[in-house]
């Protein structure tokens, strides 16, 4: 068995690693501030917090449908990225920071490629362009997975 000095950590993976502790840091900044920006009323939310709870017990369709149709009275249920177009409401501010934390992965590949191209490790540089190209596709909606 390896003792923990015998154990060599590369560039990339420190620097992974450093992207991810920042970002993660950030990201939590940015839910409690949100979610201060919340509970205070210092953003309206759309859903009145003293109603809030006759809402949870419905699934994610019915709660969209009912939303729309108590609150917010748009064309098309919010999904997706709609989100954004709500962001100076209280309950929708707080997706800011769920983003970055969701997001962060994008950045740790994108800061290791140039470490990588310079270490003329082709490979590992042309994978993390790909998940970076994946993970985007993905969180845009222009791919899914699953049953939905």
């Amino acid at each position: 068995m390896a003792k923990q000095e015998d154990i060599e950590v590369v560039e990339e993976q420190v620097l992974y690693g450093r992207v991810l502790e920042r970002g993660m840091y950030f990201g939590l900044l940015a839910l409690v501030v949100t979610f201060f920006l919340y509970v205070s009323g210092i953003l309206q939310p759309v859903i009145p917090l003293d109603v809030l709870s006759s809402y949870w017990s419905q699934n994610v369709h019915n709660y969209l449908v009912a939303i729309n149709q108590d609150f917010l009275h748009h064309e098309n249920l919010p999904t997706g990225w709609a989100w954004l177009k709500l962001l100076n409401r209280g309950d929708f501010v707080n997706f800011i920071g769920m983003a970055i934390l969701s997001g962060i992965s994008i950045l740790c590949y994108l800061a290791i490629v140039p470490c990588l191209l310079r270490k003329k490790d082709y490979a590992y540089a042309a994978m993390c362009v790909l998940e970076v190209l994946i993970l985007a596709l993905a969180a845009s909606g222009m791919i899914s997975g699953g049953g939905h």
